[in-house]
């Protein structure tokens, strides 16, 4: 009797760096990226998986990037699709292995391997009803782990973490990345977010000091209060800084009210720009740094720097540039932000190499983010703003 075969329950395809170049033409803006992406589509239900990465096919190299099931505030946009979003983010979150490796940031297992680190990304286009919570999740997350299964057999390994789109499942009970991790090792189910908001912070607390603006008594606007944007609004009062907050969820904005947080709805956010601050920090869903938004920032003239952690912040990249003329330092949300996918990082391979890993040592970690952001900062005010801080790390570090 000759076995069944078992069809795979996804169609894929193929897309070389030429092809998601032409997909994708901002990517020649990036002269180091070559993204490949391995689109899946489920067999019967509207689903698509798009798998972004710089790891080569056969290489071995490890591709580091969170899996992001997109929320409706994201696939909503007018010309979505995953395959852009995941080309779009793997190229961030290369930018940020760029500057973990430029300014000597990471725990020992990424230190050790960090010749064999690229940026990837996973984004997931779901349906109503398939998310996270919904009735249908596990049969999106069933075919997650097989496309994540697929996928390496290319020949290279694929490392996810937290991003956009995870909690409890409908279950009740179970964590969606704990879902993951039982059947795809791959799948690291630490909560990157605190790790994320140390290296933020550290980052923020040494912009501050290179602009010679006391912590204590700094106003610092926060653009998101989720789970990013509270621990640092935590640092900030123990600190006695004050924060004023723009956050869309009028759940969390009575919280923070209640604490003493002056906060805006989402629509205030033109009038938040308006007040007097020394810092903003963008943690939101990705754009917050639209030409509008860059046009307030200019005309604030007590805010001096910028930072965060958000992907996708800036839409127009051009406006970095408006940011140095306008004596703004502006510190890029792939540098400030670059903890998440250490924090994952370090868990695989200290996983790998039988080893126990601890959050605690990623917050330490994280506070090597303080000392470049000071000097970086510093350098470029000393300089007349002839600099952005980018270039001004290059520089320095480079």
């Amino acid at each position: 009797m000759s076995a069944i075969a078992i069809m795979p329950a996804f169609h894929k395809t193929v897309l070389a760096p030429e092809e998601t170049l032409k997909l994708a033409p901002e990517i020649g803006r990036h002269p180091a990226a070559h993204v490949w992406v391995y689109r899946y589509t489920h067999a019967t239900e509207p689903w698509t998986l798009s798998i972004a990465t710089h790891a080569r096919p056969g290489s071995r190299m490890l591709s580091l990037g969170g899996f992001r099931i997109a929320p409706e505030s994201r696939t909503s946009i007018a010309g979505w699709n995953s395959d852009h979003e995941a080309i779009d983010l793997a190229i961030g979150m290369d930018e940020k292995v760029y500057w973990s490796r430029l300014l000597r940031v990471g725990g020992p297992y990424v230190q050790r391997d960090f010749s064999r680190i690229v940026g990837g990304k996973c984004v997931m286009h779901p349906t109503p009803g398939s998310r996270v919570g919904e009735p249908h999740d596990r049969e999106l997350l069933d075919f997650a782990i097989e496309c994540f299964k697929d996928v390496e057999k290319t020949g290279f390994f694929l490392t996810t973490g937290q991003d956009l789109g995870h909690g409890i499942m409908s279950d009740g009970k179970t964590e969606s990345l704990f879902y993951l991790n039982e059947q795809y090792k791959g799948s690291v189910i630490s909560d990157t977010g605190a790790p994320t908001a140390e290296g933020n912070y550290r980052m923020l607390v040494g912009q501050l000091k290179g602009a010679g603006i006391p912590l204590k008594g700094a106003v610092v606007g926060l653009i998101g209060a989720g789970n990013i944007g509270l621990h640092i609004i935590d640092h900030l009062l123990q600190d006695g800084a004050t924060p004023l907050v723009v956050e869309a969820k009028a759940g969390i904005r009575a919280k923070l009210e209640a604490r003493g947080v002056k906060c805006w709805p989402a629509e205030g956010k033109t009038e938040f720009l308006r007040q007097p601050m020394d810092a903003l920090v963008l943690n939101a869903a990705g754009g917050s740094l639209d030409s509008a938004t860059v046009a307030s920032c200019v005309a604030n003239n007590r805010l001096r720097v910028i930072n965060g952690s958000e992907n996708l912040v800036m839409p127009n990249p051009g406006d970095e540039e408006l940011l140095r003329k306008a004596k703004k330092v502006f510190c890029p949300c792939e540098c400030a932000g670059m903890m998440g996918y250490l924090t994952a990082a370090e868990e695989y391979l200290s996983h790998l190499s039988g080893d126990e890993f601890t959050i605690a040592s990623m917050n330490e970690a994280a506070r090597a983010l303080e000392a470049p952001g000071e000097l970086a900062t510093r350098h470029v005010i000393s300089g007349g703003f002839a600099q952005t801080m980018s270039q001004a790390m290059q520089q320095l570090f480079g």
